[in-house]
């Protein structure tokens, strides 16, 4: 009896999970309503050679093909631009980055102001679409009009993609919680959003949030601001992405820019219940460091169905292999270890670091 008993609140953590969880995926749809819109596809690329081919193939498979892709060479010193040229879409040179904008945010701008469509879908570089992705996604769009984003499905192969487990499950735990529907602050995630130029124009774009480190997420948030709906959906079976492939170091940078400041506009309610979650999760991986003690029987317990519950989530998260999720302990350990540096960066550093570039943290 005393393991069941101190099993239960580590079963309850676990629960949390279960409510910030919503299987919000895209529906297949025809964008027959939208069949007389003109969509632009704007990409940042910097050092992006791995990566582009497979987003610039994918987009040429489209079954509703986009009016132009602008890809945006951010002073790349691989073969990004020669990538981007052989695929015949206009490539235009990022300008020298001026002093009071981000990277990313100074690419997508000059993008933009390139771009003749009246629909903007922003498309990080490591995308990857099935082929009725657009066109469902336009759709979408149609139907519950704003902007909206998509958290891709995410695909591991190497060992240490796959340590992202934990950190990407909480991820979409931020963009799916129910507490974040009418949240005045909501964010879009930035790998894709697909917006109406009117509404991007409204908002005045990403120059409205030039110097911001986390920029997606505020510029959802001027969206909701401005009065216009921002939906997230899941991107299983039509959106998918392979991040940080090559090496762990890009990968804590990656997932450390965004870590502590990206819990700055989230509601109360998920703060709280990601707490839990994580709090429960990270108390019933101790099972392999307490083996030999009266505590190994209930921690295990906790352990065993926080896996199970993991196995539910990457149907629609992303594939991370039954030996990470046998192991998730590891995953835990590697977001401690992305928690920890994302907050010496913003406390001590004052910047997080991206691509060779330090970015101030507060913008400037």
């Amino acid at each position: 009896m005393f393991f069941w008993i101190w099993s239960i609140p580590l079963l309850l953590c676990c629960c949390a999970g279960f409510y910030l969880f919503r299987r919000n995926t895209i529906p297949i749809g025809t964008a027959m309503s939208a069949q007389s819109r003109r969509l632009s596809v704007i990409i940042p690329a910097r050092n992006e050679e791995a990566n582009l081919p497979f987003l610039l193939q994918s987009l040429r498979e489209q079954t509703w093909q986009p009016y132009e892709i602008i890809v945006v060479d951010d002073h790349s010193s691989d073969r990004t631009r020669e990538i981007a040229e052989s695929f015949g879409v206009k490539v235009i040179a990022n300008p020298e980055l001026p002093p009071d904008w981000t990277g990313k945010n100074w690419a997508v701008w000059n993008g933009y102001s390139q771009a003749s469509g009246d629909l903007i879908a922003f498309l990080d570089a490591d995308i990857r679409l099935a082929p009725r992705a657009l066109e469902s996604l336009v759709a979408a769009r149609e139907a519950t009009g704003g902007v909206l984003s998509v958290v891709p499905y995410h695909y591991t192969e190497k060992f240490h993609e796959r340590l992202a487990l934990i950190t990407n499950i909480l991820g979409v735990f931020a963009f799916m919680s129910p507490f974040e529907k009418n949240n005045p602050k909501k964010g879009l995630y930035g790998s894709f959003i697909l917006t109406a130029r009117e509404d991007y124009e409204k908002v005045n774009g990403h120059e409205s949030i030039k110097s911001e480190v986390l920029d997606d997420l505020n510029l959802g948030a001027r969206y909701m601001q401005a009065g216009i709906r921002v939906t997230n959906f899941i991107g299983r079976g039509l959106v998918s992405f392979r991040m940080y492939a090559h090496s762990i170091r890009n990968e804590v940078e990656g997932f450390s820019k965004s870590a502590v400041l990206g819990t700055t506009n989230l509601k109360k309610g998920t703060i709280f219940l990601v707490a839990v979650w994580v709090a429960g999760l990270l108390v019933s991986e101790a099972a392999w460091f307490a083996v030999s003690t009266s505590w190994a029987i209930p921690l295990a317990i906790g352990y065993l169905f926080y896996m199970l519950q993991m196995i539910y989530f990457v149907k629609y998260t992303g594939r991370f292999g039954y030996a990470m999720l046998l192991l998730h302990f590891l995953s835990g350990l590697f977001f401690i270890v992305v928690i920890l540096y994302s907050t010496y960066q913003v406390s001590v550093l004052g910047h997080v670091s991206w691509k060779g570039r330090h970015i101030k943290v507060g913008g400037g």
